[in-house]
């Protein structure tokens, strides 16, 4: 099974067909992010986490009616951040896009939340801020967006670290491109140790996340967990040009939570509400037998994802915990 090298940008939009925007507020210390199809794009899901917060994620069931969806939208905010899918949706209703039901128009926009109000950002808003954020997402979508500490990420953290937004993507030997998009705030931990080499480090490209290596020693046990129950979840969007069914790309879904139980340790807890999207914009013929590598990519490039996630972090005014950078000393990739 050959493995090519990442997309020109190491971004989800390297996926032809696909837009990233990315909206925060630093006194807020959340945001979100917005996954946006040039067209209606398949898309499956799968949850293993023990705490999910979702909007719509239901009619991405193979047997449900509607066949593909507008956009996916990731928030901080915990319930309150589902609000930032009805800004997108509404803003796509106002653009003309939709499911078409006669005249009407409705934009199918499912989305997955994480808990960030205990981490230090001013929470005490009137007016639920998610809505607004949502729009301002989907109005910044482009083919580059910011990582780390940014659109979903902005306010996550994971065990002794913040946590982040990272992307990464692969050109497979077929020409099918597979992308990773992910919002990191999880109860585990996505390094090993005291040190800072990341457990996804057997996955690394080239020094995409500092180049370390994998750590010499692992612990044997893991610490007593610093988030309650609810107070994390790990969300990511797998993408792909192949052409896919809703079926096929539950199964990319659910494949790429391997790569989420590579990088993060532990992972999928009751405290999480571990979930991964998968999209298809359906541009590629995928080959005789290519689900296999498919998924096999798409574990690998959600692994790299959540590494860069936290890599790529950056301090900011009141944080409760270190970024990786200021912890380790090592500067920027």
């Amino acid at each position: 099974m050959t493995l090519y090298a990442p997309g020109p940008r190491n971004l989800i939009t390297d996926v032809p067909g696909l837009s990233v925007g990315n909206a925060a507020d630093v006194a807020l210390k959340s945001g979100a992010t917005v996954l946006l199809g040039d067209e209606p794009m398949v898309a499956g899901v799968h949850v293993m986490g023990g705490a999910p917060g979702t909007r719509e994620t239901d009619l991405l069931a193979p047997d449900r009616m509607v066949q593909a969806v507008d956009a996916l939208v990731l928030s901080g905010g915990s319930a309150f951040g589902l609000g930032a899918a009805q800004g997108v949706a509404d803003a796509l209703h106002e653009s003309g896009r939709g499911f078409a039901v006669g005249p009407a128009r409705i934009p199918i926009v499912p989305a997955a939340i994480l808990f960030d109000l205990l981490n230090g950002g001013d929470k005490a808003w009137r007016e639920n801020p998610y809505p607004a954020l949502g729009r301002a997402a989907l109005a910044a979508c482009g083919h580059a967006f910011s990582l780390g500490t940014a659109g979903a990420g902005a306010g996550a953290t994971v065990a002794g670290l913040k946590g982040g937004l990272g992307s990464t993507s692969l050109v497979l030997a077929s020409g099918v491109t597979v992308g990773a998009l992910v919002a990191v705030n999880a109860v585990g931990s996505v390094t090993v140790g005291d040190g800072p080499e990341f457990w996804a480090a057997p996955f690394e490209i080239g020094a995409e996340f500092g180049g370390l290596g994998p750590a010499r020693h692992h612990p044997a046990l893991f610490p007593p967990p610093l988030k309650r129950l609810g107070e994390a979840t790990t969300l990511a969007i797998i993408a792909t040009d192949a052409i896919l069914t809703k079926p096929q790309a539950t199964r990319l879904a659910t494949a790429a939570h391997d790569g989420l139980a590579r990088a993060i340790v532990p992972a999928h807890t009751p405290h999480d509400g571990d979930l991964v999207f998968a999209a298809a914009t359906g541009q590629r013929a995928l080959p005789e037998g290519g689900a296999l590598e498919l998924g096999h990519a798409a574990a690998i490039c959600l692994s790299r994802a959540i590494a860069r996630a936290i890599f790529q972090a950056h301090a900011e005014p009141g944080d409760l915990l270190p970024c990786w950078q200021d912890r380790f000393g090592v500067g920027r990739g």
